[in-house]
């Protein structure tokens, strides 16, 4: 894994500078600071970073922030101002005097921001450096997902609880005198999960044939008798940390194609967790449950397993490494990595079931704590 200090070198860049709020991942990474306005950081070659800001959030990011802080003020924006054409091109030159030198940024930094950079000094991009810091995750980003996976287990119990207890009309699920839609049971976790402290977006509820198209969200009335996908990833907001969970459920009889489809991507995720560990790769993994998709009938072209493995979580939802056919790197102790293998069938329906946990230096250790069972 790079460090900063060695893509400086590499780059013969003095500093590395991020400008954004902290819903940008590689900003809430390197400052732990919550804000939603977008600030510099700037970390020199050899140095700490720091992180600029007005004088109203000195105190408080003093307080909060995991890198020195310094005002605005100090870092003679006020004194640019008063001699450059606009605050943007002042705060470019307070960066690049306080910088020193050349500068790389990341993919994300803003284009005006960069243009006016480059009227004082060469900048730089480098889109992988912070990312590769980001999937290695430290014994505090562990226990951070570990919490939020633990309160994905019980919106997930929530869920599910939802469903058992509906009546079935018709061939429809009803609950509580109304029919149960993917939308009524997709908002009844989201207020369930902003109650605890956690807020998601975009949770999959879907069903029936649905449910072959892997990110179909959902929409009308669950059906009995139909696979129903919910697949749901949720973010702290204290520690802006995510979780990722995906069940797939039958109310009522599985027709035998989804008992087997499920069955069969049971089996292909046991496979891969007892698998995961130091040293191999995505590619290995991915391509392993593959062929024991292949072997039991379940060949892939346009349909079948049509998705990667998985995919590292953190600060984003999507973040490295990748477990698919390209995860060529090597996985390393303090990778946090879903599961989630799926078949999927445009005349059938689909079934996806997804597990999270971390690589160890033994093997995989999985923050899921849900049993995996087909009919409720």
């Amino acid at each position: 894994m790079e460090t900063l200090d060695e893509a400086m070198e590499k780059a013969g860049a003095a500093a590395y500078v991020i400008y954004a709020s902290s819903q940008d991942p590689d900003m809430r990474y390197l400052t732990q600071f919550v804000t939603s306005d977008p600030l510099f950081y700037v970390q020199k070659r050899g140095e700490e970073g720091i992180l600029i800001v007005p004088q109203m959030e000195l105190d408080r990011a003093q307080d909060e922030a995991a890198c020195g802080v310094i005002s605005r003020g100090d870092a003679r924006f006020f004194e640019f101002l008063e001699e450059e054409v606009s605050p943007r091109r002042a705060a470019a030159r307070m960066v690049y005097e306080y910088a020193g030198g050349e500068i790389i940024v990341p993919g994300s930094f803003p284009l005006g921001m960069a243009e006016d950079l480059r009227s004082f000094c060469r900048v730089t991009v480098d889109t992988d450096t912070v990312e590769g810091m980001r999937a290695v995750k430290s014994r505090r980003e562990r226990d951070a997902i570990r919490a939020a996976q633990e309160r994905t287990n019980e919106v997930m119990s929530f869920a599910e609880d939802i469903i058992r207890h509906a009546i079935v009309q018709g061939g429809e699920l009803w609950y509580e005198g109304a029919p149960l839609t993917s939308d009524i049971l997709r908002r009844e976790m989201h207020c369930w999960l902003l109650r605890h402290g956690y807020t998601a977006r975009d949770t999959i509820v879907s069903c029936g044939r649905e449910t072959a198209q892997p990110h179909n969200t959902g929409s009308g009335t669950l059906l009995a008798d139909e696979p129903i996908l919910i697949d749901v990833f949720p973010q702290d907001e204290r520690t802006g940390y995510y979780a990722d969970m995906t069940r797939t459920f039958v109310k009522g009889e599985p027709s035998p194609e989804i008992q087997e489809i499920y069955e069969t991507v049971r089996d292909g995720q046991t496979l891969a967790e007892e698998m995961l560990r130091p040293g191999i790769t995505g590619a290995e993994v991915h391509n392993a449950v593959l062929d024991l998709f292949t072997e039991r009938g379940y060949a892939t072209g346009d349909e079948g397993f049509i998705h990667s493995l998985g995919h590292g979580v953190g600060l984003q939802i999507h973040e490295g490494p990748s477990l698919s056919p390209r995860g060529d790197t090597p996985l390393e102790a303090g990778h946090v990595v879903t599961v989630e293998p799926g078949l999927y069938y445009r005349k059938t329906g689909g079934v996806r079931l997804e597990d999270l946990g971390v690589i160890t230096k033994d093997g995989f250790v999985c923050y899921t704590k849900y049993e995996r069972r087909l009919i409720v």
